[in-house]
């Protein structure tokens, strides 16, 4: 088994990388604020893409925004990690989630002159709930990603492809 693939120039991987990235956490703030607004909540909390402490015994209606935003951004950004990379749309949504994973587990800033020190969750998130539904989007966003990109790239000849 042989691939068919070009190298590609890796200041292009790194922007593609960093669209990602932008993309990832426009839509999710995006999705997060729609749903907050759809589920009524008082307060938009800012900092939902990192949030795996809300427990659904505490408040089922902040949960369920949690939980939706993170599947429907991961459902989104599939589709439109397919148009931006074209190609191992898998690769992008794996690093991508690694990089929210990371970002989530950050610790506090040294800054002494912010109010609020804590800007994101200062743990590695150890809940079940939080990895089997981040786990459950990074498969949606595989499969949506690799398929959409799969049917468009058909007549690329770019596209990577297997050769038996």
């Amino acid at each position: 088994m042989a691939f068919k693939n070009k190298a590609v120039d890796s200041k292009i991987i790194l922007f593609n990388l960093l669209l990602c990235l932008l993309i990832f956490y426009a839509l999710f703030y995006m999705i997060g604020s729609v749903c907050f607004g759809a589920f009524g909540l008082d307060n938009f909390d800012g900092r939902i893409p990192f949030d795996f402490k809300t427990n659904l015994e505490d408040s089922t209606s902040k949960y369920l925004v949690n939980l939706l935003s993170l599947e429907f951004t991961y459902f989104f950004c599939g589709l439109l990690f397919a148009a931006v990379v074209k190609k191992r749309v898998w690769d992008y949504a794996f690093t991508v989630t690694l990089l929210h994973i990371f970002i989530t587990s950050l610790g506090e800033s040294q800054d002494k002159n912010r109010v609020n020190k804590r800007p994101v969750m200062l743990e590695f998130p150890l809940t079940w709930q939080w990895w089997l539904a981040l786990g459950g989007g990074l498969l949606l966003m595989i499969c949506n990603g690799q398929l959409i990109a799969h049917f468009a790239c058909q007549n690329d000849r770019s596209y990577v492809t297997f050769v038996i």
